[in-house]
């Protein structure tokens, strides 16, 4: 298929990656020369504007940082939509809140054309590897023929529903789990400056419902080495959270727990660190209680 990609990112590039590698003829596009040059030199053609991707393409996936930016790219001035042919799709794989999602659709439809909202979970090394888990929401028709696109990508797919159904699972996803992050950091600093070790909260909290997949995967891989090198920004984080706290209080309630991992995520941007991981979210805790929280080496075995 004739595939276009904007948005070439820690997570755009390699997925972009994935779709070249099973034999698609690719055009990017992104704001960043260097990272169209990877591109180019991996098989795929560069464009000069979304315009041009969505004129070169039947499918364009975007991946990009604000909703602002999802508008600008396919609806605005130069952009996908006025080059996309009838009949074609959008996949949209940010993440994004499901109004503007919903907003993009159906202007695309009103052309003709079609979106369908794909967002991803995992990491960037599943990025890479195209394991990532697709959260997808749409039209089936159009779901059906974006399919061979997608399936470069994830190996885990959720149908979620309707149009705008994938971004709000996504939303819904990335409040808990950041706000568990953060958490996380809250009670082990806590746990620290009282004297205990990272290993006997890590142990006895497997026996409990204290358990999660942030103290099983993500902290050590990354935190508890010492280790905030850009993975998931805070800076993105943030924006996750905050749109599902504005979600919120649209329907009428307000996400107290979310509001405050925000509140955490906006002091630690204020410091700087808005593209470092996440991760230095423990290194703050760290830093204001005069402590370390650090994964001992696991011991060398012995030879035989």
């Amino acid at each position: 298929m004739k595939v276009g990609f904007i948005g070439l990112g820690v997570m755009g590039a390699p997925m972009a990656l994935n779709i070249l590698k099973h034999g698609h003829e690719l055009t990017v596009f992104d704001q960043n020369p260097e990272a169209i040059a990877t591109l180019v030199k991996a098989g795929a053609r560069a464009a000069a504007s979304p315009r041009e991707v969505g004129a070169d393409s039947e499918i364009v996936v975007t991946m990009l940082p604000e909703p602002q930016h999802v508008e600008q790219v396919v609806l605005g001035a130069n952009g996908v939509a006025e080059g996309l042919p009838a009949g074609g799709i959008v996949i949209e794989m940010s993440t994004i809140d499901p109004a503007t999602s919903r907003h993009v659709g159906d202007v695309l439809r009103g052309r003709g054309m079609d979106l369908v909202d794909s967002p991803v979970g995992k990491t960037s090394e599943h990025a890479v590897t195209g394991t990532l888990t697709l959260m997808v929401g749409g039209n089936k028709a159009a779901i059906e023929r974006a399919t061979p696109v997608l399936n470069c990508m994830g190996t885990d797919t959720y149908y979620c529903g309707g149009p705008g159904t994938g971004h709000a699972m996504k939303m819904t996803n990335n409040l808990l789990a950041t706000s568990i992050m953060i958490a996380n950091t809250e009670a082990l600093a806590i746990g620290v400056k009282n004297g205990l070790t990272l290993e006997l909260m890590q142990e006895v909290m497997r026996t409990t419902m204290a358990w999660n997949q942030q103290f099983a995967v993500a902290l050590p891989k990354k935190a508890f080495l010492g280790d905030d090198s850009p993975g998931f920004a805070i800076r993105l984080a943030c924006k996750d959270v905050r749109l599902a706290c504005e979600a919120a209080e649209k329907m009428g309630f307000v996400a107290s727990v979310g509001r405050g991992a925000q509140a955490t995520m906006d002091r630690a941007i204020a410091m700087g660190l808005g593209d470092r991981d996440t991760a230095a979210l423990l290194f703050i805790r760290e830093k204001e209680l005069d402590i370390e929280i650090r994964q001992n080496p696991a011991p060398a075995q012995k030879a035989a």
